[in-house]
């Protein structure tokens, strides 16, 4: 079942996110406590930073998706930024990683956004392949950059 996060699913979201972090090289930095989770956008409170959807199967977590959304850019319309989607290796076959996708695409037109932007490690060949066939595409207009600020 695809459903919406809430401060009950703190502890089981972040095992989850830890478990990303490691797969993705950042483990040694990752810093976001359950509190974080539940202060920034698991609490009823208005002003949430990110909005997560979980997977729940017998009783467990075993996927989510986080969001967070620029209110407006040219068109004034929003820009829902998927953040991280990760479902546990034992059920990656199970079609959660598309609910979960689609769960945030109805989002995003709940809030009559214009985009869903994401990023994908340019050596994961099975996410990129996964959003390919969930009709993402490669947004060649644009590249990523960064300044990391100390």
């Amino acid at each position: 079942m695809i459903r919406r996060a809430n401060a009950a699913d703190a502890p089981a979201l972040l095992k989850l996110m830890r478990q990303l972090a490691m797969f993705e090289g950042y483990a040694d930095r990752f810093a976001v406590t359950e509190s974080d989770l539940i202060e920034r956008g698991l609490s009823t409170s208005s002003d949430a930073q990110f909005v997560a959807w979980v997977v729940e199967a017998s009783s467990e977590l075993i996927g989510y998706a986080v969001t967070y959304v620029i209110p407006f850019t040219f068109d004034l319309r929003p820009t829902v930024v998927l953040k991280e989607l990760f479902v546990c290796e034992g059920a990656r076959e199970g079609g959660y990683g598309k609910e979960l996708f689609a769960a945030v695409v109805n989002y995003a037109r709940d809030i009559d956004a214009r985009l869903v932007r994401w990023q994908v490690l340019p050596s994961n060949e099975m996410a990129k392949e996964f959003y390919r066939r969930n009709g993402g595409e490669v947004d060649a207009g644009w590249e990523s950059w960064v300044l990391e600020v100390r």
